[in-house]
C-alpha cells in the first residue's frame, strides 16, 4: 500500500476482508478445558444450554495456544446483552460505546460479548464514526463470521467453541503464531484509525508474545501515531499502565519510541529526548522502567505514581530551573510551581488520577527535604508516610547525578538500618559542621538561585 505521508486523508480500502474459516478439531489443539477457569465454563456451558453459540474468544485462546496462563477469560455469544442478563443473575451491563455483560462470580469478572456486525451496513442498531474514520458508539450486533472480521488481529480472532471443542480460526491466526508475526485483519490504516488504541495494541503484543509486527501492519504506524491525540485521556492513562507496567515496560518503551507513539503519549517527556539516549530524564526513565519490570517479576506491588514521579522529575526540574533563574522563585517555589504546571500539562494527555498526583507530589518536596537532616529532621523524616518511595527515588536519581545526591542516598541507606546511637551521632557529626550533602539539586546552583525562606 503506498502511503503519502503528508496526507491524512482516511483510507478508501475495504475494512473487512472475507476471511476463510479454518476448524481445528479437538484432536488437533493443545487447549484443554483443564486450563480454562472454572467460572469462564460455567458461563460457556450455560449459554450453550439455552440455545445460544458460546465460545472463549481472543487472547485466552491465543495464550492458551500458546502454553501460557491467561489472565482474562473472554466470552462470544449471539445472545444479546439483555438475553445474558435474564441467564445471570450475577450479572451487570457495562459500556456505551459497546454494550457489554460482566458475570461477576466474586471478585472474578468473565466478560461475554455479544458478536459485532459491520456499523457500514446496519443503520437499525446505534453506530457512530467520526470524520477520520474513529468508531464514536458502536452497538451494532452480527453474526460470528462479521464479529472475527472486526477483531484487530489475526492471533486474536480465534474462537474455541464450547460445543465441540473445536477452534475456529478465521484469519489464519494459527499460522501467524507459528511464524511468530502481530497482523492487523484488514486494511491497517483504516483499522488504526477505526481505533488508533490498535497502534498501541500492536506494540504491547509483540513485546509481550517475542513476535514481530508484520510488515503491512508496522508500516502506517509512526505517520498515524498522532491520531492518538484524539484518545480520551482517561482510556490513555489505562493504556499507558498496561504498556508501562505490563513487566516488559523498558523494551515496550523503546518499541513505542520507536514508532513515534510514545512522543504522543508523554509530550512533555519527549522534548528532552536526544538522539544518543544520554539524557538524564531518558536514564532515568530506563531506570524507572527496569525497576517496575523486575519487581513484577518478583511479585511485588507497584505504584504508577512513583514511576510517573521518575518519569516526569527531570522536565519538572527544566521548569524549575528557568522560575529561578528567569523569575528568582526560591528553590522551593519553584519546585512547586513546576510541579504544578507540568502535571496540569501532563493530565491532558495521560489522566493521572488526583490520588495519584498527590503522591508525586510528595516524593517530589521529600527530594528537597530530604538533605536536610540535622537536630531531629532524620528522624521526623523517617516517619513520613512516603518515606520510603522518596528514598528508594533519591537512590535512583543517585545512579544518574552521581556526586552528592549518591553521597546523601548512601547516608540515608546507613541512617536507616542503624542503631538508635549510631543514628544520634550521624546527626551530631552533621551538627559538628560537616554541610556536604546539603543541598537537593543535581546540578552546580545558578549565582541567580535564592535560598529557600520556607522552613521544612
Amino acid at each position: 500500500m503506498h502511503m503519502n505521508n503528508n496526507d491524512l486523508e482516511p483510507s478508501k480500502h475495504r475494512v473487512y476482508p472475507d476471511l476463510d474459516l479454518n476448524i481445528i478439531t479437538r484432536q488437533e489443539h493443545n487447549v484443554s478445558r483443564q486450563h480454562i477457569s472454572e467460572n469462564a465454563l460455567k458461563v460457556l456451558y450455560r449459554l450453550h444450554g439455552a440455545g445460544f453459540e458460546a465460545y472463549l474468544v481472543g487472547g485466552g485462546v491465543r495464550d492458551l495456544l500458546l502454553g501460557g496462563k491467561p489472565k482474562d477469560f473472554d466470552v462470544a455469544t449471539n445472545a444479546t446483552p439483555e438475553q445474558i442478563r435474564q441467564l445471570f443473575r450475577n450479572c451487570r451491563l457495562i459500556g456505551r460505546r459497546f454494550r457489554l455483560a460482566h458475570i461477576m462470580f466474586g471478585r472474578d469478572i468473565i466478560e461475554v460479548a455479544t458478536f459485532r456486525g459491520h456499523h457500514q451496513e446496519n443503520n437499525k442498531q446505534i453506530a457512530s464514526q467520526s470524520e477520520a474514520g474513529m468508531l464514536l458508539r458502536d452497538n451494532v450486533y452480527g453474526t460470528i463470521d462479521e464479529d472475527a472480521e472486526r477483531r484487530d488481529f489475526t492471533i486474536n480472532a480465534m474462537y474455541y467453541n464450547i460445543a465441540d471443542y473445536s477452534i475456529h480460526d478465521y484469519a489464519g491466526g494459527m499460522e501467524d503464531m507459528d511464524d511468530k508475526l502481530i497482523r492487523l485483519i484488514g486494511d491497517p490504516e483504516t483499522r488504526y484509525r477505526e481505533d488508533p488504541v490498535r497502534m498501541l495494541r500492536a506494540i504491547r503484543f509483540a513485546v509481550k508474545l517475542d513476535f514481530d509486527i508484520e510488515e503491512e501492519t508496522a508500516a502506517p504506524i509512526e505517520h498515524l501515531a498522532p491520531l492518538l491525540r484524539d484518545i480520551p485521556a482517561a482510556r490513555l492513562y489505562e493504556e499507558s499502565l498496561k504498556m508501562l507496567q505490563s513487566g516488559y515496560g523498558l523494551e515496550t518503551y523503546h518499541l513505542m519510541r520507536e514508532y513515534n507513539l510514545f512522543q504522543q503519549l508523554f509530550p512533555t517527556i519527549a522534548r528532552h529526548f536526544t538522539d544518543d539516549y544520554s539524557s538524564q530524564t531518558e536514564q532515568m526513565l530506563d531506570l524507572a522502567l527496569d525497576s517496575t519490570d523486575l519487581r513484577m517479576e518478583e511479585g511485588k506491588r507497584v505504584n504508577p505514581a512513583f514511576m510517573f514521579a521518575a518519569m516526569l522529575w527531570y522536565p519538572m526540574l527544566k521548569i524549575a530551573d528557568e522560575l529561578m533563574e528567569f523569575d528568582h522563585f526560591s528553590e522551593y517555589d519553584a519546585v512547586m510551581e513546576a510541579s504544578n504546571r507540568i502535571l496540569d500539562e501532563v493530565v491532558k494527555s495521560i489522566a493521572i488520577p488526583r490520588r495519584h498526583t498527590a503522591t508525586i507530589r510528595e516524593i517530589w518536596q521529600l527530594q528537597l527535604r530530604l538533605p536536610r537532616r540535622t537536630g531531629k529532621r532524620a528522624f521526623r523524616l523517617m516517619e513520613l508516610n512516603k518515606f520510603r518511595a522518596g528514598f528508594d527515588f533519591l537512590e535512583m536519581r543517585g545512579e544518574v547525578e552521581d556526586g552528592e545526591t549518591k553521597l546523601l542516598a548512601g547516608w540515608w541507606e546507613t541512617f536507616q538500618s542503624a542503631g538508635r546511637n549510631m543514628r544520634q551521632a550521624m546527626v551530631l557529626d552533621l551538627d559538628g559542621g560537616a554541610k556536604t550533602s546539603s543541598t537537593p539539586r543535581r546540578r552546580k546552583p545558578s549565582p541567580r538561585k535564592k535560598k529557600s525562606k520556607t522552613s521544612s
